[in-house]
């Protein structure tokens, strides 16, 4: 192996949850204001998830205030917290990007898996 895999594989988290694309999570994730941190909670539905290994990233969109709001977290990072699985979703692509042209929370509701 060479050296940029071992030092990726050791800043990899030991435990990631399971989710994929069409779940509702709740992510915590650090933010910094000032000189404080607090932990800022943010949910919606994982819209994508994209690549593998240390740069893993997903996606997760939500309605605020009637404007739709996405947002990127990668999943290893040290500003992520946890990640909280609310409701598994019952899709069939890998990708939800046709939520982002839907208006209103019947158009953009996702059947839960039982």
């Amino acid at each position: 192996m060479d050296v940029a895999h071992i030092l990726g594989d050791s800043q990899k988290k030991k435990r990631v949850s399971d989710f994929s694309s069409g779940d509702t999570v709740k992510v915590h994730s650090r933010v910094t204001e000032g000189n404080k941190e607090r932990i800022q909670v943010f949910e919606g539905i994982v819209i994508e998830r994209k690549s593998g290994g240390l740069a893993e990233s997903f996606t997760v969109r939500r309605i605020a205030h009637g404007v739709g709001v996405e947002r990127s977290f990668l999943i290893h990072s040290p500003r992520v917290e946890k990640i909280d699985v609310l409701r598994r979703g019952l899709v069939r692509r890998a990708k939800l990007f046709y939520l982002q042209d839907r208006v209103g929370s019947k158009a953009t509701r996702i059947k839960e898996k039982k």
